[in-house]
């Protein structure tokens, strides 16, 4: 059986990342007009992903809480709830909440920032300071 090809003869596909699949699908979901089904998303992908792959990663999604869903006959119809930085904040948070000591693993997180993104953490907090204090 000859191999999947993405543009060169006899390659095998290139493996997405941790979470690359999930961010397609939420930005193919984001690129849908209102809700989806799963095979609105499938076909929004280019089709070469199967059916229940798309959906265990809208309900993955969906336990994230970066999709929404609605009953729609036998099957959903899935929302978009967050953007790929929303996806990203969520993974963070889930990986905080499973640590003990949060404060360490935030202050190990700090002090590995480069100086620009340090930066940008610290005007984000001073004015989430300053929208508390109005």
């Amino acid at each position: 059986m000859p191999d999947r090809d993405e543009g060169g003869a006899g390659k095998h596909p290139r493996r997405r990342g941790q979470g690359e699949l999930e961010a397609q699908v939420l930005a193919a979901l984001r690129r849908t007009p209102g809700p989806a089904t799963a095979a609105q998303v499938r076909e929004r992908l280019g089709g070469d992903l199967a059916h229940t792959t798309v959906v265990t990663i809208l309900t993955r999604l969906h336990a994230k809480g970066a999709v929404g869903r609605e009953r729609a006959g036998r099957s959903f119809q899935w929302t978009a709830r967050a953007d790929e930085a929303g996806l990203a904040a969520l993974r963070m948070r889930k990986v905080l909440e499973a640590e003990a000591d949060r404060g360490a693993v935030l202050a190990s997180f700090v002090t590995a920032l480069s100086p620009g993104d340090e930066r940008t953490l610290r005007d984000l907090l001073a004015r989430t300071d300053d929208e508390t204090e109005d």
